[in-house]
């Protein structure tokens, strides 16, 4: 089984999202999908062909005009020399108390881009990176084809001229049985979603939706996501190819 920091670097090379001299901003929701990908990208500082540098940073939405008490994700990062950056702001008094939205998810996750850009500017970083992986790219296709008739998922690199920031999805290639795995196996601290509405949203019907197809179909995530590469879909088809020639930089990391 490839490992995660493995595919974080396939994905990284195939995709181009590293270069020399980045400040990268990790996306941190405290979910097993950004834990993981924070430890990876720590991890993959050691074997990088790319010198960069992270930030671990976290937008707290303040649910229920509450803090959220990351202090053991604070001791995570201390241990792995990463800055923790935390931002608290009133999302979710916008979202559920102000707005009282009908459908929130929407307008939470507009919200908290929008923020999370803003404080990778002031932190003087040049790309944000977020902890989508290979079922969210499958599941979104299937969202936006029910309820908008496109086919259309989410860019692994995306330039965001207006902020002049770069979006990277270094856990494109991971599938989220896969991070369940490793971050059981490493011991990651995982924060638990307070959002009220987790759970209820119409991403978590096209996730039991997926999850069907698989069981029905085994292999259905696999080929789904392939399918979507071979018809670049979103601008999923890789963009470069490893350099074999030097396999002590493109092997796999064991875990």
């Amino acid at each position: 089984m490839k490992s995660v920091e493995g595919l974080v670097r396939k994905a990284c090379t195939e995709y181009g999202m590293l270069a020399d001299g980045d400040r990268i901003g990790i996306g941190v929701s405290g979910g097993k999908d950004s834990m993981s990908m924070l430890a990876a990208m720590a991890a993959l500082r050691r074997y990088s062909e790319k010198s960069y540098y992270i930030e671990a940073l976290i937008l707290d939405p303040c649910f229920g005009n509450v803090e959220g008490d990351y202090s053991a994700i604070e001791r995570y990062c201390e241990s792995i020399d990463v800055p923790l950056v935390i931002k608290r702001t009133n999302i979710g008094e916008v979202v559920f108390d102000i707005r009282q939205e009908h459908n929130p998810c929407s307008l939470c996750a507009r919200l908290r881009r929008g923020s999370l850009h803003d404080l990778c500017i002031e932190r003087g970083l040049n790309k944000i990176a977020l902890g989508h992986h290979k079922n969210d790219a499958v599941e979104t296709l299937f969202l936006n084809l029910f309820n908008e008739g496109r086919l259309d998922a989410f860019s692994p690199v995306s330039y965001l001229s207006r902020k002049n920031l770069y979006m990277i999805r270094p856990m494109i290639l991971c599938e989220e049985s896969l991070l369940t795995a490793y971050a059981a196996r490493i011991s990651l601290p995982i924060y638990k979603n307070p959002c009220p509405n987790d759970g209820f949203s119409k991403r978590e019907e096209i996730k039991r939706f997926c999850a069907e197809k698989e069981a029905e179909y085994p292999g259905f995530l696999t080929r789904t996501f392939h399918a979507m590469q071979r018809a670049d879909v979103s601008g999923l088809a890789p963009k470069f190819e490893p350099d074999y020639s030097r396999p002590d930089k493109n092997e796999d990391i064991s875990e």
